[in-house]
């Protein structure tokens, strides 16, 4: 079955905020601030998606570019908890 452009693409996203929920356990309506906690979830999908780069990449130089992006990544999750 062949699927129309953009659908394979979300489901990767869908599959990915799946996974990423049963690691952290929680719902993402469980108590705290609606902006706060969207902004958590866009951060941790950053996070996976420089994590994904990261191992693909051959470039010395884009890789120390996407481990300072991963660095300040983890800073603004750490100061949101």
């Amino acid at each position: 079955m062949t699927l129309a452009r953009g659908f394979d693409s979300k489901s990767v996203t869908d599959q990915q905020e799946a996974a990423f929920g049963r690691v952290q356990g929680k719902s993402e309506f469980e108590g705290g601030d609606p902006k706060r906690l969207a902004r958590r979830r866009s951060l941790e999908l950053a996070r996976i998606d420089v994590e994904h780069k990261l191992k693909t990449t051959t470039h010395e130089a884009h890789r120390k570019m996407l481990e300072k992006t991963l660095a300040a990544l983890e800073r603004e999750l750490s100061d949101l908890t």
